[in-house]
């Protein structure tokens, strides 16, 4: 007796067209090309799954640079003197203090301004 892969084949085609409702024409309507784009996404979203992260720590570290400008430190003046004064804050949590609460931000310019200059 032949086997028959109607069952099976039809839920391997679901499963493809399901991922990749939304896409325009053909992409989202003929088995082959459906194939090539399901397999370009995916590719995709494992890169910048990656990329997010980096584009994420290059935002916090802009803003950072924008908050030390104001009060009168370079940005790779203030990392440094974070490591000087202890203090264990990471990137976004200081953006995001910058943001919410600058006079937080201020008190801990204040303390690498001075760990820096008691290094100098």
């Amino acid at each position: 007796m032949r086997v028959r892969y109607g069952k099976a084949r039809r839920r391997a085609k679901k499963r493809l067209f399901k991922e990749a409702r939304g896409n325009v024409g053909g992409r989202s309507k003929l088995l082959r090309t459906v194939k090539e784009t399901v397999v370009r996404s995916r590719a995709y979203a494992y890169r910048d799954r990656r990329v997010r992260k980096r584009e994420f720590r290059r935002l916090w570290i802009t803003r950072l640079t924008a908050a030390c400008r104001e009060r009168g430190i370079s940005y790779s003046r203030f990392i440094y003197g974070l490591g000087q004064a202890n203090i264990e804050l990471n990137r976004k949590s200081l953006s995001e203090l910058a943001i919410l609460n600058p006079e937080i931000f201020d008190e801990i310019v204040t303390a690498v301004k001075g760990a820096t200059a008691a290094a100098a």
